[in-house]
């Protein structure tokens, strides 16, 4: 994907705001204003234009960048609406929060596809599916999040490796094939330097028999964003059934340590 650096430092409050974010903040920020580039020249999403603008710290911010997709005005300033959102089902599946919650998920698509494409084990290809999701609930921190989540329904290797594929992006492995990415020496300049808990978390995800999970989240994630690809939940029905315990309750309605985040999606619109 093109990244127009003027466009991204504009969408973000321009220069002043980001050198006043800190260098996981600025990547963060980053990664989500390429996937709402994603999702809107995908014909499926807008983009979060002026998102620092509302969160790098104005007095008179509306909103927190770190506030996920289903409760940020979306839009061009002047013209910014609510995302418009179906009722859910009294017994909700992952597939159903894919198509009313997640939506176009264009992004975490293309990763899991090609997980699948490059001949990746289903325990990866289903973390590259889920790594991102939960940026609609929560941006801060989003390994973390995503990881509690969705580990009360996964093989234990899969929230495992979104946990800490967070962490991951900011070293490189090129044995693994992966390159820092150059396009955030291009953003934020050769002197970026990780947070001390992302360099702590990477430390010890470097030397966990799950590494190689993690590292192909990464992998997967870097080379997600053409705006040219063709994606589909399709492929992925069967992988979900096998891996993916779904409560028969519904997601949000099992008492699970993670069911209030579930509920929380699935009616981001109730005050209490």
């Amino acid at each position: 994907m093109d990244i127009d650096r003027r466009a991204f430092l504009a969408s973000v409050g321009g220069l002043a705001v980001v050198e006043r974010l800190d260098p996981e903040a600025r990547a963060e920020a980053l990664e989500h204003y390429m996937m709402h580039k994603l999702d809107a020249e995908a014909g499926g999403g807008l983009i979060l234009d002026g998102e620092a603008q509302l969160a790098g710290s104005p007095p008179d911010a509306t909103i927190r960048r770190g506030a996920g997709g289903l409760f940020a005005p979306q839009g061009p300033p002047g013209n910014r609406r609510m995302p418009q959102l179906a009722p859910m089902s009294d017994k909700p599946t992952l597939v159903e929060f894919f198509e009313k919650r997640f939506a176009p998920a264009n992004h975490v698509l293309q990763s899991a596809t090609r997980a699948l494409k490059t001949g990746m084990s289903e325990e990866i290809v289903l973390a590259c599916l889920l790594h991102d999701v939960v940026l609609n609930l929560v941006k801060v921190d989003h390994g973390w999040w995503g990881a509690q989540m969705i580990e009360p329904y996964v093989p234990e290797k899969v929230s495992w490796a979104i946990r800490y594929h967070q962490a991951l992006r900011f070293y490189p492995d090129p044995a693994n094939g992966y390159e820092y990415p150059e396009l955030y020496n291009q953003i934020f300049g050769k002197d970026y330097v990780p947070q001390p808990h992302i360099k702590a978390a990477y430390e010890y995800a470097r030397n966990h028999k799950w590494y190689i999970e993690a590292r192909m989240v990464t992998v997967n994630d870097l080379y997600a964003f053409d705006p040219n690809a063709k994606v589909s939940l399709d492929p992925f029905t069967d992988i979900i059934g096998r891996h993916f315990k779904s409560p028969k309750e519904g997601l949000g309605n099992d008492n699970s340590p993670s069911a209030h985040m579930w509920r929380t999606l699935a009616n981001p619109d109730q005050p209490l």
